[in-house]
């Protein structure tokens, strides 16, 4: 019994926006309501001075964004929650695709004033791909930004979401006063004072109550009573099972800098988010209540700690219990791995557990045993699917600088390229390496952590590559294989798993490929197999 009141208990999710749409801030909130930080960061006005909870590399202090994705729990009411803060900087988008294999429900952020952007329709569409229930928060109410039925009209077109409020804003910027919650059937007011704003709440279960026309003045009440009789008009009823399904998808409004509006986000999330879910492995799917323990690596980061060389593979347990210093089969190399100091994660701070249940993260301290993608089990041969790569958007060759160097280089490039900071190909005809990221930035964070983390320099060239195709040919022995591995020999590449890559240098040129070799399928992503 005690494993499924466990499972119950827990709550794993991302949060995912564009850039500046209020993730870091959101997510210390929810951690002050956890009691997990006492002060948040106050991720805008002092971010020299303390960065936020959750951004831990030195990039991201400088630039003031999170870079590496980094996993934060917290109980509040009784319930685990683990939240996995992803990079909302589109260089880093990769990062959050992988993370979001790990996640059993997800967070939208939007911005009241910009709506949906682009990085939001892109990591939404993941979601949507894989069913993940979302629910949507519209941030920063208290600055001036679009009509509230107007982001609902844009959320539903542009993300393909089928969405009803749950809470409901009164005004906006200067004139806003605070917001209904449909939810729980109370008001709360918004003073512009983060500590006042959390304890006080109105309750008011008849909007037709004179005590609302006294709370927030005649005008507005009768402004909120039309707007929520049209909302609950033209919006469907709530049902838990459809938000589950991801066929429905919650939204509420509020301001995280001023922590308006989180704890009714934080309390409904509690109320409907799925514990953690049945996965599917290439054998079969996988359920948390088996008493088999499996688990998957969704993410590698190494030098948590510069002071010492170490690495880390977070993994998600998917079913059964994780024991320390218990063997486990590594099935990709067929062996048994144990565990002596497993660790759980506040942010930076690490602590040693015995025993994890599903749903949780497990940070183990790794010396080049683990890939992303790879399972651990208590012995069934089983591999999760689908942590695939995509194409990436930029192509450089990359130079060692310093020739004394060059071991430190291999080294650092191998790991990093394992932790899934980049992709690396081998071009066939003189073998030089070649790396792929989807932003340009990460160009910088490799030359940055090469050099600070393995003392390793090096420099890069342009090289003109419009995408990066996995090839599948139809029969690996036929003429027309052979004749396209020869015509374009220039443009093959093998990734690091060795599968063969075609770098088209224009859309152009791939298209008069794909129609000249009809029996080589091109895919843009590389699932792992």
């Amino acid at each position: 019994m005690k494993l499924i009141d466990e499972i119950n208990k827990r709550r794993t999710f991302g949060i995912i926006s564009h850039p500046d749409a209020g993730k870091t801030t959101l997510t210390e909130k929810l951690l002050l309501f956890g009691g997990a930080i006492q002060e948040a960061g106050a991720v805008k006005s002092n971010k020299i001075k303390k960065g936020a909870t959750s951004d831990f590399m030195e990039i991201e202090r400088q630039r003031g964004i999170s870079v590496a994705t980094s996993v934060l729990a917290f109980e509040y009411r009784d319930i685990k929650i683990n939240i996995l803060d992803t990079p909302g900087h589109k260089d880093f988008a990769e990062d959050t695709f992988r993370t979001l294999t790990a996640v059993d429900s997800v967070i939208v952020v939007i911005d009241v004033a910009k709506g949906v952007e682009e990085q939001t329709e892109k990591l939404v569409e993941v979601c949507r791909m894989r069913n993940i229930p979302m629910i949507v928060f519209i941030n920063k109410m208290d600055r001036e930004g679009k009509d509230a039925f107007d982001l609902l009209d844009e959320i539903e077109q542009k993300l393909h979401l089928r969405v009803i409020p749950l809470s409901f804003p009164i005004g906006m910027g200067y004139d806003f006063k605070g917001i209904y919650n449909i939810w729980e059937k109370n008001v709360n007011l918004f003073t512009g004072d983060p500590r006042k704003d959390i304890e006080d709440t109105i309750e008011i279960s008849d909007l037709s109550n004179p005590e609302l026309d006294d709370l927030i003045g005649s005008d507005a009440a009768n402004e909120l009573r039309e707007e929520v009789e049209l909302a609950q008009s033209v919006y469907p009823e709530f049902s838990k099972e459809e938000y589950r399904d991801g066929k429905l998808q919650p939204v509420f409004f509020g301001s995280a800098l001023n922590n308006f509006g989180v704890r009714e986000l934080l309390d409904c999330f509690i109320d409907i988010a799925p514990s953690p879910r049945p996965k599917e492995s290439t054998t079969r799917i996988v359920h948390p209540e088996e008493k088999d323990f499996t688990g998957f690596v969704f993410k590698i980061h190494a030098n948590m700690d510069p002071r010492h060389r170490d690495r880390l593979a977070f993994i998600k347990i998917v079913s059964g219990k994780f024991e320390r210093n218990v063997p486990y089969l590594h099935v990709r190399h067929g062996k048994k791995l144990k565990f002596s100091s497993p660790n759980a994660f506040f942010a930076e701070k690490k602590e040693i557990v015995d025993v994890s249940y599903p749903g949780d993260i497990v940070g183990l301290h790794d010396t080049g045993n683990f890939k992303i993608g790879d399972t651990l089990t208590q012995g069934e041969e089983l591999s999760y699917k689908g942590i695939p790569s995509f194409s990436p958007e930029h192509f450089r060759y990359i130079n060692n600088a310093d020739p004394m160097k060059s071991k430190q280089l291999e080294k650092g490039i191998d790991q990093l390229m394992d932790e899934g900071v980049a992709q690396l190909f081998r071009l066939e005809l003189n073998n030089r390496k070649v790396i792929g990221t989807v932003g340009a930035l990460q160009y910088e964070v490799i030359q940055y952590r090469l050099e600070h983390e393995y003392g390793a320099k090096c420099t890069y060239e342009n090289l003109k590559v419009y995408k990066a195709c996995w090839i599948e040919p139809e029969d690996p022995k036929s003429a027309e294989f052979a004749d396209f591995k020869r015509v374009k020999s220039n443009y093959l590449a093998t990734d690091k798993r060795g599968q063969l890559v075609f770098l088209a240098d224009s859309q152009f040129s791939l298209q008069m490929t794909q129609e000249k070799y009809k029996n080589i399928k091109f895919h843009y992503t590389s699932e792992f197999k």
